[in-house]
């Protein structure tokens, strides 16, 4: 077994969709190239029974599902489960629907055109914290969060709480997320180890007492770190 192979066998998946061949199909796919699927589920409720039962590291996950629909499902399991990565692997490319599943808390949106290897590399890469999109769909949701940061804020009330203090280097890490780039390319750009960049981003949703790294790009845009 290769390193790259040893790797994804630790990572822990879960396939959601209610078409049991295709179902069956990508999770065939990914055990052969690796990983360890822990567990599939065929509707939302049972989606949400299992991943709480297997807790699985990334979910693979369809929107269109009977019970309970799919922007639900992520939306519970990532309120439930913060270090849940989720990938959306949909036939929807509406602009709706990304945003929608974004907004709940997916970490990346693929259409059910891509490849078998665009889905096993999009699956590594969503382990890790990566935003992984269909080419275009990076753009559109950046725009959507532009949009909302350019939004008037709510006023602060007398009694708010001042904003956490981030160090140097978890604001200059802040402000690479921003930009769009990935945890790997952050840190051979500050030539650190990308485990370190990892507990920065992790600790920065601590003190903001954010979720995800949408969360996380929306903050710094908001506060035109993008920009920087």
């Amino acid at each position: 077994m290769s390193e790259q192979q040893a790797e994804r066998q630790r990572i822990r998946v879960m396939v959601v969709d209610d078409h049991p061949m295709w179902r069956d199909a990508v999770a065939r796919d990914l055990a052969e190239a690796g990983f360890d699927v822990v567990a599939t589920a065929g509707d939302g409720e049972q989606a949400v029974r299992r991943a709480t039962a297997v807790d699985p590291e990334v979910l693979v996950l369809d929107l269109n599902l009977p019970v309970k629909p799919g922007v639900q499902v992520c939306k519970e399991l990532v309120g439930a489960h913060p270090a849940l990565r989720v990938l959306v692997l949909s036939a929807s490319g509406e602009h709706a629907d990304v945003l929608e599943a974004v907004k709940s808390g997916a970490t990346g949106y693929l259409l059910k055109s891509a490849s078998t290897e665009e889905l096993i590399d999009a699956v590594r890469r969503t382990a890790v914290g990566d935003p992984v999109f269909t080419p275009g769909l990076a753009g559109l949701v950046l725009g959507e969060y532009r949009r909302l940061a350019s939004e008037p804020a709510p006023a602060a009330g007398a009694d708010e709480p001042k904003a956490p203090q981030l160090t140097e280097r978890e604001t200059e890490v802040l402000r690479l997320v921003a930009k769009g780039l990935s945890y790997k390319q952050i840190a051979e750009r500050l030539v650190i180890s990308h485990r370190t960049v990892q507990n920065h981003v992790q600790n920065t949703l601590g003190k903001l007492q954010l979720h995800n790294r949408v969360e996380l790009v929306r903050y710094a845009i908001e506060r035109g770190l993008d920009d920087a």
